[in-house]
């Protein structure tokens, strides 16, 4: 099955864990960035209320097209116990039909509280969530340097 690891990262630990898995799987990786860039700042104020509002961001490009892939998996952070809102961007671009695997990481906290919310949104997409995990990094926000 022809699989793709699409993610946003903000201080490399959905980085990681995405190269992590593209290595296990023999799969296709794809960075998502947004247009216009963060710091802690503005990703930690208005970033987890556009999270928790399950808002979407700008992003670039990907350098992927998703059609070719029958599996993809799609990771990010963790804000405000919602996944980043550039997840939600990567969400919209999703074709119908596609089996979806997620993962949040964070340095402490779990998405158990929005995981229904963002299982439905993939839902809403025509595609099926096969497979959805925390990763407990156990790195605090802005102390990784990519």
């Amino acid at each position: 099955m022809k699989t793709a690891v699409v993610y946003y990262t903000f201080g490399g630990s959905t980085k990681r864990e995405a190269e992590r898995l593209a290595g296990e799987l023999g799969a296709d990786i794809c960075r998502v960035s947004e247009v216009k860039n963060r710091n802690l700042l503005t990703s930690f104020i208005p970033g987890s209320f556009q999270a928790m509002k399950q808002k979407a961001t700008p992003i670039r490009p990907l350098s992927l097209d998703l059609l070719a892939y029958e599996r993809l998996i799609i990771g990010c952070p963790l804000w405000a116990n919602y996944p980043a809102p550039a997840f939600n961007s990567i969400v919209k671009l999703l074709p119908p039909g596609k089996e979806v695997e997620v993962f949040i990481c964070s340095g402490s906290g779990d998405s158990s509280k929005s995981e229904p919310k963002t299982k439905e949104l993939i839902s809403r997409q025509g595609c099926r969530v096969v497979s959805y995990r925390d990763v407990k990094t156990n790195t605090p926000p802005g102390k990784i340097k990519e």
